[in-house]
């Protein structure tokens, strides 16, 4: 099979550590160690997430006194492309896995919505009173996220991963490639040329657009939660087991979290018949690959 892997920010940093290098290459390894088992039996593809590292990257450059101005979200994306791409591909490696990580381009419009509604969370979290203060002398736009606040930017719909024909040529050469990373550099296309914007792309929407691009068999994305949760927050909460989009569709999930998760995978089981996608925990990655874990997404055929 050829299958793409999703990977959540958890995968790197866990709510409220510390966000140190070694921290997180110890948090790469493990995912690294399935990723490489699953790539001696099928073709893999790598998209992982950079919310907590594009916001402390941000907050590095905002508190420079020698910079005029912070640097531009779209490169600090790239700069943590690069940097968290470069850890997964030496963790396979060491695993005599060959891989390759590409900083990749996603075209977005300018027009989007998204630019005057910010939705996606990036770097720690605070109390309510830190965020407040925080947003008011950087002019950030901070949210609740569960019971703390973090900062959040906007987070246009990706419409074209530039960079998808390296990475077919690659994963049919045996590569595991490393595409997408933090929902890529989000870029305006005008003509023959690209400009970055100042927004973060949801990496699980990418993910799916990566899937569908090279007609991979399984989409997975992994999170920090077993599945997707019906009833979340009720005594009565379970994992959905087993779902059609048709179903995930007709329940209600949050725009920073859960809900491009339910989406990318909905429209990648739509876009071809006998497709399937799966959302379950980092460390289910082989039982959710067999079926035997987390919230497998089938069209209404494969659930009869």
């Amino acid at each position: 099979m050829r299958i793409v892997v999703a990977l959540g920010g958890n995968a790197l940093l866990r709510r409220g550590e510390v966000p140190e290098s070694e921290v997180q290459r110890r948090r790469v390894r493990p995912v690294a160690r399935a990723v490489a088992a699953l790539a001696a039996h099928h073709e893999v593809l790598v998209v992982h997430g950079n919310g907590p590292q594009v916001g402390l990257l941000a907050m590095e450059t905002e508190a420079d006194p020698r910079l005029s101005r912070p640097f531009p979200l779209g490169d600090l994306v790239a700069e943590s492309q690069g940097l968290i791409g470069s850890w997964i591909q030496q963790e396979l490696l060491s695993h005599d896995c060959p891989a390759t990580a590409l900083v990749t381009q996603v075209v977005v419009d300018g027009d989007d919505p998204a630019f005057s509604d910010p939705s996606k969370p990036i770097g720690g979290t605070y109390d309510e009173a830190t965020a407040r203060r925080l947003a008011q002398q950087r002019g950030w736009t901070v949210r609740p996220d569960g019971e703390e606040w973090r900062r959040v930017v906007p987070s246009p719909r990706p419409l074209e991963v530039v960079d998808l024909d390296a990475a077919r040529v690659l994963v049919q050469a045996g590569r595991v490639v490393v595409v997408g990373g933090g929902g890529g550099v989000p870029v305006l296309r005008e003509g023959r040329a690209y400009a970055p914007v100042e927004a973060v792309v949801d990496k699980d929407l990418v993910a799916g657009l990566v899937a569908d691009g090279v007609a991979a068999d399984l989409l997975v994305v992994l999170t920090d939660v077993e599945g997707v949760i019906d009833g979340f927050g009720t005594p009565q909460a379970q994992v959905l087991p087993r779902a059609t989009p048709e179903e995930l569709r007709s329940r209600q999930f949050a725009a920073g979290s859960m809900g491009p998760k339910v989406e990318a995978c909905a429209r990648f089981v739509e876009g071809r018949r006998g497709r399937r996608a799966v959302i379950a925990a980092l460390e289910s990655l082989a039982l959710a690959v067999d079926g035997a874990a987390g919230t497998q997404i089938v069209d209404a055929t494969s659930r009869e």
